[in-house]
């Protein structure tokens, strides 16, 4: 009868033991799970951050080549209807009579928000074309989960 009574506490020690590495296990997986949901989502913002950029420079570099819309003035057959990128009418701010001078605007494809600088200079290159782009629209720039990506072409 002495031997029944001893092994008493060992199957209740013995389940906590068990549940207590079933419980670590599970925490660990998903904690792992939720780091990965978060990595990939920063990776999908990253990339529409970046096709953002892309948008806004090829938009740039379009009318810069095409039309010579960011020249010293702005050329006739541009001026109406006002020059657009992604269905919206660009403001251009910035313009002056001669270089180096630089012009801005801003827009949003596809509801992300990009920022444009055209630096005219008379040296090579003499056109930069800086394009920020961002995964939030921009009302939200200053959300803490706004991810910025930049594309510049030099010609």
């Amino acid at each position: 009868m002495n031997n029944k009574h001893t092994n008493r506490g060992f199957t209740i020690l013995l389940a906590a033991l068990v549940s207590s590495i079933v419980l670590a296990l599970g925490i660990s997986v998903f904690e792992l799970a939720q780091k990965s949901i978060f990595l990939s989502g920063m990776g999908r913002d990253s990339q529409y951050a970046f096709y953002t950029a892309d948008t806004a420079a090829e938009c740039a570099l379009y009318w810069d080549i095409r039309y010579n819309y960011f020249g010293t003035t702005p050329p006739p057959e541009v001026v109406s209807p006002e020059p657009q990128c992604d269905g919206q009418s660009l403001t251009v701010s910035g313009r002056q009579a001669a270089p180096p001078y630089t012009m801005s605007f801003q827009f949003q494809p596809g509801g992300y928000c990009a920022q444009v600088t055209v630096t005219k200079n008379a040296l090579t290159p003499k056109t930069v074309i800086h394009a920020d782009g961002f995964s939030v629209s921009c009302a939200n720039l200053g959300s803490s989960r706004s991810l910025q990506r930049s594309v510049e072409l030099r010609y």
